[in-house]
């Protein structure tokens, strides 16, 4: 009598923790050592494919993908990493939105009265703490290489550079505001709204209204 063989579903192999860890980083573009383990790729296989060349270590439990190409805003993608709590502001927001000509050298992060100050190797940081009503306010989220990043609207950062022009600058707050009323980034009434609540309006209204005084 011939045997009856039962064939059954066979279940595709798992893929290699590298090709894992490689689809992951394309998706998340970095990410940190907590979000890859929780992804099911161990530390031990993160470590070896660092000392492979196979992926990049940013700082501490920081990686990327050694090939991918960084954008302009990288450094930003890393601090919002870092930084989970803070929101890019100040200079380097106005760098972001392309309203100054400032280049800053540290990542400007606005962060709450009571956060934890982080003490971080890279990338360096300027950190300036903002009251919880100013932390909230015009708040955008843009997706730099695949990493959410908390960034100031334009109005926002606007009327915040005049909130704080003694660390940025009157004369890097007020170039930002025509700024972004010569590239329409933000309308007279979006920026005017934003500096009565952050209580800069009697400061900001002489330069608003030379401005737009002719059109």
């Amino acid at each position: 009598m011939k045997a009856q063989v039962t064939r059954g579903t066979v279940s595709a192999e798992p893929r290699p923790q590298r090709e894992q860890l490689a689809a992951f980083l394309r998706e998340r573009g970095i990410a940190r050592l907590a979000e890859i383990r929780r992804a099911g790729i161990t530390a031990a296989t993160v470590s070896r494919l660092e000392r492979e060349g196979f992926v990049t270590r940013l700082g501490r439990g920081l990686y990327q993908l050694a090939d991918a190409a960084p954008e302009g805003n990288h450094s930003l993608a890393e601090a919002a990493k870092r930084v989970p709590k803070g929101v890019v502001c100040l200079v380097s927001a106005l760098a972001f939105h392309g309203i100054t000509d400032q280049m800053p050298r540290r990542v400007w992060i606005a962060i709450g009265p009571k956060d934890w100050k982080p003490q971080i190797d890279y990338p360096p940081l300027r950190i300036v703490r903002f009251a919880d009503k100013f932390l909230r306010d015009g708040v955008e989220t843009h997706d730099v290489e695949g990493v959410s990043v908390p960034i100031f609207g334009v109005a926002k950062t606007i009327a915040d550079a005049f909130r704080h022009r003694r660390s940025v600058g009157i004369d890097v707050a007020v170039p930002a505001l025509k700024e972004a009323l010569r590239q329409r980034k933000a309308t007279p009434s979006e920026i005017s709204a934003c500096a009565m609540r952050s209580g800069v309006w009697n400061t900001l209204r002489p330069y608003l209204e030379a401005f737009t005084a002719d059109g």
